[in-house]
């Protein structure tokens, strides 16, 4: 059973991940994908690792735990972070947000499939639930992606990618605190995309970059690679996959909505009719079991 605090959590991680994918489509306005990832993970990386050193934990990791922590963040950060990035920058940032987020429907069935993960009633209703969404929110552009294949195939990857990174997150025999792998993941993972960037893309020139521009990079450090992905891993790991996969559902609504103010995208009716569905998924694994009334004995 989710706890309040758990609840409280992913409320706030949902308005943080959701608000996060039009400022990503912002920064990308003047800074190359790859350049943008390795800066704002790497900045984040070290402002978690400062938090984190304050709380006196073992912030070291041995040879062993350095392999299992490289082997967790090739699925949880290089391939969602960077393939998501890519397929940002091929669509609006509301419709890549929306297939970032089938994640969850691959989590089910690749958990069901490869590691055991029991389908129960309400993990089936909440992945139909969750399909009809994502349906009805490409419903407007199925027809302008098909002129953009690369950015669907970047996103649907990335999704995938998150899936297992998810599984595997929650099977990993940790001997760091989940927060402390999380932070190496980031630090490992932004060192790697940084060599990427440096070797394919132009270098940025900082200085012609505006307010707006210096906003949504600052909202990427401190927020999306900073609260949030505390707050996302700590429940990824206490939470069964199937639960925490569907309790983020509802960011792709907020990643529509909010792109209306800061990017000027435009929500359809689509979009309404597909939060009710939404909320009908987050609900199904999130609404407390009813109690099994106890047997009646012989007075």
């Amino acid at each position: 059973m989710i706890s309040r605090r758990q609840l409280w959590g992913l409320l706030a991680l949902t308005l943080m991940w959701g608000v996060n994918w039009p400022m990503m489509k912002l920064s990308l306005q003047q800074l190359t994908p790859l350049y943008f990832r390795a800066s704002t993970m790497f900045l984040g990386a070290l402002c978690l690792f400062a938090y984190m050193a304050t709380r006196k934990e073992r912030m070291w990791p041995t040879g062993k735990e350095l392999m299992t922590i490289a082997a967790l963040g090739v699925p949880n950060i290089l391939g969602w972070h960077t393939l998501s990035i890519f397929g940002v920058q091929e669509l609006a940032s509301g419709r890549a947000a929306i297939l970032g987020f089938t994640m969850p429907i691959f989590t089910v069935l690749i958990g069901a499939a490869f590691f055991g993960e029991r389908i129960t009633p309400r993990v089936r209703v909440a992945v139909v639930s969750a399909a009809i969404a994502v349906g009805l929110l490409l419903w407007h552009e199925l027809q302008s992606m098909t002129g953009r294949p690369v950015g669907v195939a970047w996103m649907i990857a990335a999704a995938i990618s998150w899936a297992i990174g998810t599984l595997m997150f929650r099977r990993a025999h940790l001997t760091l605190s989940a927060l402390v792998v999380t932070v190496w993941m980031l630090l490992l993972g932004s060192l790697t995309v940084g060599v990427l960037a440096i070797a394919l893309e132009p270098v940025p020139a900082p200085v012609s970059f505006t307010p707006a521009m210096w906003v949504s990079l600052a909202y990427g450090v401190l927020i999306n690679y900073g609260a949030a992905q505390l707050i996302w891993f700590g429940m990824a790991r206490d939470l069964p996959p199937a639960t925490s996969a569907m309790s983020v559902m509802a960011i792709p609504l907020v990643g529509t909505l909010s792109a209306t103010a800061l990017v000027g995208e435009v929500p359809h009716w689509q979009d309404w009719i597909a939060m009710g569905f939404v909320m009908m998924a987050i609900a199904s694994v999130l609404w407390p079991a009813r109690r099994a009334a106890p047997p009646l004995t012989a007075q």
